[in-house]
């Protein structure tokens, strides 16, 4: 243990008895024979606990914790009282005290103490420093996060804000990219305009085509009324295309035509209406991929490439998590009415050891189910999802002495490009990249692996169809 005790006790004996005890566990230790010297002490340095006696001539040891309970509400205090005065110890308590120990006291017992007061301080102490964090990282329509990752974001959301260029968030599912299309709006001049999204996948093409670019009356059998699409509804403000990669090829010639006449044709219309909207598009396919594979325009994709955001994975910027876990049990103890207030140290380390497959969508799930089911003010392990508790993550053992521990150099490789390619996303050429690889390379070793299904003579996939994942194996199996 590492920690600053301040003992109080009328008993200069006493004192230093339990000095030198602290000494002997490593503990830095001051002492004072009042609780009038103890609060001027207190006034100039910082301690991690207060050890005071309950029963002193003067100001008592409830007196002192009701004062250090007011004016230092982080510093836990312990009383020492006598044997069966459980009543004086209760009081203690509602006085603002920590815990108590009954004298006379096992050594042993009154450092488990000690040990579990400090940790309450640090806990506190994170909660608190989270909590700033979460206020000063607010900037971008709630995104959170202080990690390089996410200040390149900031640093690309602000910049390109202030201008009238189409851009193309992408990421992983759950990341968060329409928060990024909705920072860029309202750091925009369109601000005060309409922020519209939709999503390409969510309707049949010719459903999408209506709502885009809207209907006349009688265009068809339902189409009772002439109704604007959301091009003109978005007028003076931002449209969201979420899921853009998922939009049929028909439907992406048409919406090449917009975007480079700057007018649409409603459905079952004759004239061309001019829109002034501004488009962020948003996919987590890796369209790059799509395009040299013809499941996507190339000519669309460069009209809606013009800026590129990528939004990061949540493994890929661990720092964040528990920033990100303390915003989410504000929200959801506030929507449940609980008094949750931070995490254990446990827990803590369970969210920071885990991949998060599903990004920031699943923690947020994930932090809502443990406040809603918490019994405590901290959450811990056990509050937490069944596969956080048991996850259990997978390392390649290098530096072992064990021959029995050692893989063989084909099963290292593996691990190592599935690792690289679950690290950017699924993106095979930005995996390619990094890997040193050409992009045909790379799909011959996923191939080998199981990951993909086999190429054609001309590099693409024989089955894969544009909606199937990249990658088939989870997170949770890459090392495995």
């Amino acid at each position: 243990m590492e920690g600053r005790i301040l003992v109080v006790d009328d008993d200069p004996a006493t004192c230093e008895v339990l000095e030198e005890a602290l000494e002997l566990r490593g503990l830095k230790g001051a002492s004072r024979t009042s609780a009038a010297e103890a609060l001027a002490l207190l006034a100039t340095e910082d301690f991690d606990v207060v050890v005071t006696d309950l029963n002193m001539q003067g100001t008592s040891g409830l007196e002192l914790c009701q004062q250090v309970a007011a004016n230092r509400p982080d510093l836990p205090v312990v009383v020492l009282t006598a044997f069966g005065s459980m009543e004086a110890a209760v009081g203690a308590i509602r006085a603002g005290a920590y815990d108590f120990v009954t004298k006379p006291f096992e050594m042993d017992h009154f450092f488990l103490t000690l040990e579990r007061a400090m940790g309450h301080k640090k806990l506190r102490e994170e909660v608190k420093r989270l909590r700033t964090a979460v206020r000063e990282s607010q900037h971008f329509t709630d995104m959170i996060g202080t990690s390089a990752q996410m200040q390149k974001v900031y640093d690309l959301v602000a910049r390109v804000a202030e201008t009238e260029a189409t851009v193309l968030v992408t990421g992983e599912s759950g990341t968060g990219k329409e928060l990024v299309a909705k920072a860029i709006h309202t750091r925009s001049s369109r601000a005060q305009g309409p922020f519209v999204a939709i999503n390409c996948a969510a309707m049949p093409e010719s459903l999408l085509e209506s709502e885009l670019f809207g209907h006349t009356k009688g265009a068809f059998t339902d189409a009772r009324q002439a109704r604007q699409g959301l091009f003109l509804n978005a007028c003076g403000g931002t449209l969201f295309l979420d899921e853009i990669g998922e939009m049929p090829m028909g439907m992406q010639a048409k919406l090449l035509r917009v975007l480079q006449e700057r007018t649409v044709r409603p459905v079952g219309g004759d004239k061309e209406i001019p829109f002034d909207t501004r488009i962020v598009a948003a996919t987590n396919r890796d369209l790059d991929t799509e395009v040299a594979e013809r499941r996507f325009r190339e000519d669309l994709f460069y009209r809606i490439n013009v800026v590129r955001i990528h939004v990061p994975t949540l493994r890929a910027r661990a720092a964040d998590v528990l920033m990100l876990a303390q915003h989410f049990i504000e929200r959801f103890a506030a929507v449940h009415r609980t008094s949750v207030k931070g995490l254990s140290s446990p827990a803590a380390e369970r969210l920071v050891s885990y991949p998060w497959p599903g990004n920031v969508r699943e923690l947020q799930n994930c932090i809502e189910r443990a406040v809603a089911l918490a019994r405590y003010e901290m959450l811990s392990v056990d509050d937490l999802p069944e596969k956080l508790r048991d996850y259990r993550p997978s390392r390649v053992v290098v530096e072992s002495e064990d021959p029995a521990e050692l893989l063989p150099m084909d099963e290292i490789e593996r691990r190592y490009v599935l690792r690289a390619l679950q690290a950017v996303g699924g993106n095979k050429t930005l995996a390619a990249q990094v890997l040193g690889f050409d992009r045909r390379t790379l799909y011959r070793k996923l191939e080998r692996y199981g990951a993909i299904e086999p190429m054609r003579g001309d590099g693409a996939l024989l089955s894969e169809s544009p909606s199937s994942p990249r990658v088939v194996k989870s997170p949770a199996t890459l090392g495995t």
